[in-house]
């Protein structure tokens, strides 16, 4: 048995690609990297690419979202969940902030240390954004200051005040341990310690402003989560400081000297992240003022490259659209190896070319599979099991499958069917847009009684009615390839979206499994819950399929075109 570490494989072409983006020290666009789950793309970052760009003027903040995920994060001895994250206990919207927070003051010191960053710097580009007399005066009332000041002090003499009583009021020691004067104090001037100490200050300054603006607004944003309406200016004073920071970093960059960069992974728990408190808005609301400013930024005066990683379909896609136009991001979208290269880099490394062609035809070339099937190879459990003689490697393919439909596939089905039956909930109400009920959809006609065991069976009936429809499309299906776009509109491809066990991709425009062993799973579930159907249950499925049921063959793969 061949007994291998599992390496890391180059990925050449994609790695350029996202070198000569980040080479760049400001550009006029965000980058989104995004494919399916499974396919390599944090390992990518993690393992190929993020070392390189914290070599020499590099400087590149790297942001995880999910990294307080316990249950699901390689820091917490777990691994990446096959569904969405929304399916996870998921963090708080203030931890997030804080991790992205943390990381830009960060970054924002290291430009400090090299003298790109200065105190006038930071006065001009906050003065340009946010009037801050008012919050300069109280803050220098709190520190004591018993001389009035008159008014016709300008911005600028009120700001070297504040700077100077500041850094009265901070530790001296904490301001030389974040620009490691201990190590280096003995080889700078008095007036050079002074600039960067200054700078320091004027960095926490204009922190306290903004959090002092925002604190302002306080009963405004919780009087806005209450009511559920949306505000601009709202939004955007929570995203106040993260985009003062990336400015002063774009305005600072230097080719050669100061290159930073921004790398956030699995950007779409922002979107659903828990609002412990009404002192933020909703994780929604920040998500998008953040892209909004990022994008502006971008646009108006160049950004640091700044690349979203993301397995979520809705940056595909629909994110390019609801942002503006089709090219408002630079799109990189990666679904890890072909069959060939697969072949090439497992083939007598990792398996016997018997052991490939099961594995290729059962589960594909994903990276993921591919490794959780090496590791289950090394298991004692396949030791036992190849002890019998009747045993063959298709065995431990089979417990693989196993494994993906009782922990992934049937706890993502029911999350779908939650979601149908709310759907259904909601077309009851009111709360569903007619034109998402028009004439000829199969699922125009929800339950009308409120029993919660006719709506489930309803929800059973439609994602069945889905399933076998994407069979019969052989699981491809082109969502744009419709003028009506009715697919969009279907919920139960929603709701298979939303769970992650569909991927929307954007080139082509194809809905499908995420792998080919999802596929295999998908198809299995279809067959079980066929056998469980009660009598009456089976007719109204028929009745479903031969009168109302969905067909999307129309919308099938083109003739070539190799989905996996």
């Amino acid at each position: 048995m061949v007994n291998k570490a599992w390496k890391i494989i180059p990925r050449p072409l994609l790695e350029t690609i996202l070198n000569n983006h980040a080479q760049h020290h400001r550009v006029p666009q965000p980058l989104i990297l995004h494919g399916p789950r499974g396919v390599g793309k944090t390992t990518l970052i993690l393992d190929r690419i993020l070392g390189e760009w914290n070599k020499g003027p590099h400087l590149t903040g790297y942001v995880d979202f999910a990294q307080s995920i316990k249950d699901h994060h390689p820091n917490f001895d777990g691994s990446f969940p096959w569904y969405s994250w929304s399916s996870c206990e998921l963090p708080s919207l203030s931890s997030c902030q804080t991790q992205l927070e943390n990381c830009l003051e960060s970054m924002a010191h290291k430009g400090i240390k090299l003298g790109t960053i200065s105190s006038p710097q930071i006065f001009t580009t906050l003065n340009k954004w946010h009037g801050i007399n008012t919050a300069l005066r109280r803050i220098l009332n709190q520190n004591a200051s018993k001389i009035a000041i008159s008014n016709k002090v300008s911005s600028s003499g009120l700001w070297d005040r504040a700077v100077f009583a500041l850094s009265a009021r901070f530790n001296a020691s904490e301001i030389d341990g974040v620009l490691d004067f201990e190590e280096k104090g003995k080889s700078l001037s008095i007036d050079e310690a002074s600039y960067f100490k200054e700078a320091i200050v004027a960095l926490r300054l204009a922190k306290e402003v903004i959090k002092m603006q925002q604190k302002w607004r306080a009963n405004a944003i919780a009087d806005l989560n209450r009511s559920g309406r949306f505000s601009r200016s709202l939004a955007n004073s929570c995203t106040d400081w993260p985009c003062l920071l990336l400015e002063l970093l774009s305005q600072a960059a230097e080719i050669g000297h100061f290159q930073p960069k921004l790398v956030i992974n699995n950007v779409e728990i922002l979107c659903n992240a828990m609002l412990t408190d009404d002192s933020m808005v909703c994780g929604s609301m920040y998500h998008d003022s953040l892209i909004w400013r990022i994008i502006a930024l971008g646009a108006n005066e160049r950004c640091l490259p700044v690349i979203l990683v993301t397995s979520d379909s809705y940056y595909s896609y629909q994110a390019f659209m609801d942002f503006g136009f089709p090219d408002i991001f630079v799109s990189r979208e990666t679904f890890g190896w072909t069959p060939q290269e697969a072949k090439m880099h497992m083939v007598t490394d990792y398996f016997t070319h018997a052991e490939w062609m099961v594995i290729d035809d059962v589960l594909g070339p994903n990276p993921r599979h591919l490794f959780e099937v090496y590791v289950l190879k090394q298991s004692n459990y396949y030791q036992k099991l190849m002890d019998d003689e009747a045993s063959t490697f298709e065995d431990i393919v089979d417990a693989y499958l196993a494994y993906l439909q009782v922990t992934v596939v049937n706890p993502s089905m029911e999350k779908a069917l939650s979601i149908l039956q709310k759907f259904a909930i909601d077309a009851r109400s009111g709360k569903i847009l007619e034109h998402r009920l028009h004439f000829g959809a199969p699922w125009r006609h929800p339950p009308s009684s409120k029993d919660p065991t006719k709506c489930k069976e309803w929800a059973k009936i439609q994602l069945m009615d889905f399933v076998q429809s994407l069979v019969n499309a052989e699981f491809g299906v082109n969502y744009l390839a419709d003028c009506s776009l009715e697919i969009l509109d279907d919920p139960a491809a929603v709701a298979l979206v939303e769970v992650g066990l569909l991927y929307a991709q954007r080139d082509p425009s194809f809905f499908r499994p995420i792998s080919k062993g999802i596929q295999r799973c998908l198809a299995r579930w279809l067959v079980q819950e066929r056998m469980q159907l009660s009598y009456q249950n089976l007719l109204q499925y028929l009745w479903q399929r031969i009168m109302r049921g969905r067909s999307y063959r129309h919308l099938m793969l083109q003739v070539g075109y190799d989905k996996y």
